[in-house]
C-alpha cells in the first residue's frame, strides 16, 4: 500500500527511504570510534586479563610492563579514585580485580602507552601469581553446587503438577539451548578527551550513553555533569553494548584522568570475545499434559540459566525468558520456574531478544513433542494451542492478550507458502531417499514490546528550527545500523511538512538529552519517535499561532505541507514562515518527552501488564539434512511479519532478514565452547562460525502482514528490532522434523545449536544407533 492510498497523505512516513548513512557505509566514509581523528598526544589503553577462571590474586609484578618503551602508565585497582565498580545494577562488576578472580580473562590491569602496539606487547609481560581454585563452568556445575546468583523466581497458575500426574497423555524432556557471541563488526571502543575544569568528553560505542556517563562518573568520583558522552553510530551492538560498553569507557577515562592526555581503547577481537558477555545459555527441564487432540492441559518448565560471575542484566533477561516461555500458546495450568546461576565465566548480558528467544525455543519444542506423540502435523498442534481472543487469552503472568493475530498470520502464511502441498511432497521425498531427509516447519512469534523494568520506558528528544528553516534533530536513541535515525528524521520531516534533507541528524549526546534509556527492547523508534514528534509539534504549534495572528486567521486553518505554511490559498515557504516567527520573538526549540502508557508490572506478585503490545510474525522453513554427515541446507524460507504500519518498509525488511539470519546462526552453527578450566576456546572467527551470504537461502520470501497497531504508537507502527530473530525457530524445528522422518513417532533429541555434529548424533539416536 502506498502512503497516499491510506488516506493520510503522508510524504515521508511509510515510504522506503534508504538509511541516512547508506552511502558512507558502503564507501567506508562513515566514521566509527577508531576513525575519529585522534587529538594530539592520544594514548592507547590495552587490558591485561587473568590467566585462570577462579582463584585469588596473590601477586602482580608489572615492572617489566612499565619498562617497555612507550609505556606511560599501568593502571590497577589501586589507581581508581572512586568506586571499583562498572556494573549496571548490582555493584558486583569491578573494573580491575583487587583480589578475587571470577573468570578467565578478567581485567587485572591496563597498559597505557604511546601506541596500541606497544601497549599490547607490554601487557603480555605481566607476572601474575594466583591461588587457583576449581571453577564452576557450565549450568550443570552450578546446579550441582547450588550456586544461585540471585533468588529463583516463578509464575504459577493452577496446580499443573497434579494435572500432569493425573493425565494419560504426559510427556517430559530436557533441552539445552546454547549462548551466542554478539560478533558486532565494530568491537568495544571508546575515545576519552580531557576538557577544562576536570571534565571529560567520551566518544563511546554504546547503546546506553547515560549509563556510560553514570559509570565513568562513579569510577572517577565525579558528578555526572562532568562527563559528556557522544555516540554518532555503532558498527553493531545487538545488546552487547547496552551495559558492557561502560567498563571500557571507564578504563580509558581513568587513563585520561591520571595522565591528563586523551586516551583510546579498542579491544582486540580475541580479547573482546573473552572479556565480554554472551547470550545466556540454558538447561531446560519440562513436563506437560495434553488431551487426545493435542491441546495442552498443563505445563511445568524449569529454566536454569548461566549468568556468569555477576548480575549484569541477568535478572531482567531471565524474567523475559519466562515471559516468553508461552510464545503464542495458552497454558491452562502452568508453572514457569527460573534459576539464575553463578559460574566462573564472563558475565552474560543482553542479546537481541533479551532472553525471549530461549523461552520461545522451549515452546516450539513442546509443540513438536505433542505432534510426535499424537501423530498430528506439527502445524495443527500449534493451531490447537494458540491463544484465543475472547477466552484462553490470559498469559501465565496475568496479562490479557488483546491484539492476538498469530492465527491469521499463520493461516495466511500456510496458504502463501503452500505448506500442505509441500508437506505431501516432502513425505514422498523422504520415503524414497535413504540418506537425505527433508523437514518443514511453520512457527509463530509473539513478542512483548516494552522494557520490563518499567522506569526505562521513557525517552527525550531535542529539536531546533533555525532561521533558514533547517532543523536540528537530537534524541536519546543510538544508531547501530538498524535505521533508527532515519526513521525518527522521517517523523520530524513529516510533522513539519518539509523535505527530509532539511532535517539534520546529529549524534546522541548526554549534554543535549539527559537521562536516556538504552536503545534496546525494540523500543528505540517507538519511544524516540514519539518524543521527537512531540518536540516538533510544540515548535510547529508556536509557529502556527504566530502565523495565525499575523494573518488574522484561525489557528486551526494553518497547515504545514510541501515545504510551505498554508491557510487557505495564502502561503509562505517554511523558511519564510520561520524567519518571520523568529523576528517576532517566537521560541523555535523544544524538548520532547514520551513515557509509554498502560504498562504496569508487580514483580513480587508476578502479575500486571509488562508490555504495551505484542509484535507477531510467522516463518516457514524447509531444510534438507544429510544423515551421514549432519550437514543441512536451508532450501526455502517464507516469512510473514507484523510491523504494524511500517515507518520505512525497506529498513524493516532489512531488519527482518537480518534478524532471521542471526537467529538461524544462533540455533544452527554458533557454538560457544568453554573448557573445564573455564577458558573460552571459540574466541576468534577461526573457531566461532557465524552465517555468511552463502547461508542465506536463495529462495527467501518476506512480506508484511497488513495490521495497523491497535495501540497509539508512532504512526501505528510496531517494533521491528528483536522479533524477527525468533522467526528462525522454524529452521530449528524443520531440522528436528527432518530427523524425525528417520523414525516417525519417536521424539527427537536435538539441542541448540543444531551443528552438523549435533544433527549427526540426533540421527544416530533416532535410529537407535547411539
Amino acid at each position: 500500500m502506498r502512503p497516499e492510498q491510506d488516506g493520510e497523505g503522508l510524504r515521508h512516513v511509510r515510504r522506503s527511504i534508504r538509511h541516512d548513512a547508506a552511502e558512507r557505509h558502503v564507501t567506508g566514509e562513515a566514521p566509527y570510534i577508531d576513525d575519529i581523528r585522534e587529538p594530539e598526544g592520544t594514548l592507547h589503553v590495552v587490558p591485561g586479563g587473568a590467566p585462570v577462571a577462579a582463584g585469588r590474586l596473590t601477586g602482580l609484578d608489572l615492572s617489566a610492563v612499565r619498562a617497555v618503551r612507550g609505556v606511560v602508565a599501568v593502571l590497577t585497582a589501586a589507581d581508581i579514585p572512586g568506586a571499583n565498580d562498572v556494573s549496571p545494577v548490582a555493584g558486583d562488576d569491578p573494573l580491575f580485580v583487587a583480589e578475587t578472580i571470577s573468570f578467565h580473562g578478567q581485567p587485572l590491569f591496563a597498559v597505557v602507552a604511546e601506541s596500541r602496539d606497544a601497549a599490547r606487547r607490554a601487557a603480555r609481560l605481566a607476572v601474575v601469581e594466583v591461588e587457583e581454585t576449581s571453577p564452576l563452568v557450565d549450568v550443570a556445575d552450578a546446579l550441582a553446587a547450588d550456586a544461585d546468583l540471585m533468588p529463583a523466581y516463578a509464575f504459577r497458575r493452577g496446580d499443573p503438577e497434579a494435572a500432569i500426574a493425573a493425565s494419560g497423555n504426559r510427556l517430559e524432556g530436557q533441552l539445552r539451548i546454547g549462548g551466542q557471541e554478539h560478533f558486532y563488526l565494530e568491537g568495544q571502543a571508546a575515545l576519552v578527551v580531557p576538557e577544562e575544569d576536570g571534565t571529560f568528553l567520551i566518544h563511546s560505542s554504546t547503546q546506553h550513553p547515560s549509563e556510560v556517563q553514570h559509570v565513568v562518573a562513579r569510577v572517577l568520583a565525579l558528578p555526572d555533569a562532568a562527563i559528556e558522552v557522544a555516540v554518532r553510530r555503532m558498527g553493531g551492538g545487538f545488546g552487547g553494548k547496552e551495559s558492557q560498553a561502560s567498563g571500557w569507557a571507564a578504563m580509558a577515562a581513568l587513563a585520561a584522568r591520571l595522565t591528563g592526555r586523551p586516551a583510546k581503547i579498542r579491544l582486540d577481537r580475541d580479547d573482546d570475545f573473552v572479556m565480554t558477555g554472551k547470550r545466556h545459555d540454558f538447561l531446560v527441564g519440562y513436563s506437560a499434559a495434553h488431551d487426545a487432540a493435542g491441546r495442552l492441559e498443563a505445563v511445568s518448565v524449569q529454566f536454569a540459566g548461566r549468568c556468569g560471575y555477576s548480575h549484569d542484566l541477568s535478572s531482567s533477561i531471565n524474567d523475559r525468558t519466562m515471559f516468553h516461555a508461552d510464545n503464542a500458546y495458552f497454558y491452562p495450568q502452568v508453572h514457569i520456574h527460573s534459576r539464575r546461576l553463578r559460574t566462573h565465566t564472563v558475565s552474560n548480558t543482553a542479546f537481541r531478544g533479551f532472553g525471549g528467544p530461549q523461552g520461545m525455543v522451549f515452546a516450539e519444542r513442546l509443540m513438536d513433542r505433542i505432534a510426535w506423540a499424537t501423530g498430528q502435523d506439527p502445524l495443527d498442534v500449534r493451531y490447537a494451542n494458540l491463544y484465543g481472543t475472547d477466552d484462553r487469552n490470559i498469559t501465565p503472568y496475568g496479562m490479557t492478550v488483546e491484539d492476538n493475530v498469530a492465527g491469521p498470520i499463520m493461516r495466511q502464511l500456510e496458504d502463501s507458502s503452500g505448506y500442505r502441498s509441500r508437506r505431501d511432497e516432502i513425505r514422498a521425498f523422504n520415503a524414497g531417499s535413504r540418506h537425505l531427509k527433508k523437514g518443514l516447519a511453520l512457527t509463530p512469534v509473539k513478542f512483548g514490546i516494552s522494557f520490563t523494568t518499567t522506569f526505562l520506558n521513557q525517552a527525550g528528544a531535542l529539536v531546533h528550527v533555525y532561521q533558514d528553516g533547517s532543523i536540528h534533530l537530537n534524541h536519546g536513541g543510538t544508531e547501530m545500523g538498524q535505521g533508527l535515525f532515519i526513521k525518527v528524521a522521517q517523523v520530524v520531516a513529516e510533522e513539519f511538512g518539509v523535505a527530509l534533507d532539511r532535517v539534520r541528524i546529529t549524534a546522541t549526546h548526554t549534554g543535549k538529552v539527559p537521562n536516556t534509556s538504552p536503545t534496546a527492547a525494540s523500543s528505540g523508534t517507538d519511544m524516540n519517535g514519539m518524543a521527537a514528534r512531540a518536540a516538533a509539534a510544540e515548535i510547529k504549534g508556536r509557529i502556527a499561532e504566530f502565523i495565525a495572528r499575523d494573518w488574522q486567521v484561525p489557528v486551526a486553518s494553518i497547515a504545514f505541507r510541501d515545504d510551505r505554511v498554508w491557510s487557505g490559498e495564502k502561503n509562505l515557504t517554511f523558511a519564510e514562515a520561520v524567519k518571520k516567527a523568529y523576528l517576532a520573538r517566537t521560541h523555535l526549540s523544544a524538548a520532547g518527552f514520551y513515557a509509554t502508557p498502560k504498562i504496569t508490572w508487580d514483580r513480587p506478585k508476578a502479575t500486571g501488564r509488562p508490555f504495551f503490545y505484542f509484535a507477531y510474525g510467522a516463518s516457514c522453513s524447509e531444510v534438507t539434512i544429510d544423515t551421514l554427515t549432519g550437514e543441512f541446507t536451508l532450501d526455502r524460507v517464507d516469512i510473514l511479519h507484523d510491523a504494524g504500519r511500517s515507518l520505512n518498509p525497506a529498513i524493516d525488511i532489512g531488519q527482518i532478514e537480518g534478524g532471521f539470519v542471526q537467529g538461524m546462526g544462533w540455533l544452527t552453527m554458533e557454538e560457544l565452547v568453554f573448557d573445564a578450566k573455564g577458558r573460552l576456546r571459540t574466541h576468534a572467527p577461526s573457531t566461532y562460525k557465524i552465517p555468511t551470504a552463502r547461508d542465506v537461502p536463495a529462495d527467501f520470501r518476506v512480506a508484511f502482514f497488513d495490521n495497523p497497531n491497535r495501540e497509539d504508537t508512532i504512526y501505528r507502527s510496531k517494533a521491528i528490532g528483536e522479533p524477527p530473530l525468533m522467526l528462525a525457530n522454524s529452521v530449528f524445528c524443520a531440522i528436528a522434523d527432518a530427523v524425525h522422518a528417520l523414525a516417525p513417532g519417536r521424539p527427537v533429541t536435538l539441542d541448540a545449536p543444531a551443528t552438523p555434529e549435533a544433527i549427526l548424533f540426533a540421527c544416530a539416536r533416532q535410529t537407535g544407533e547411539a
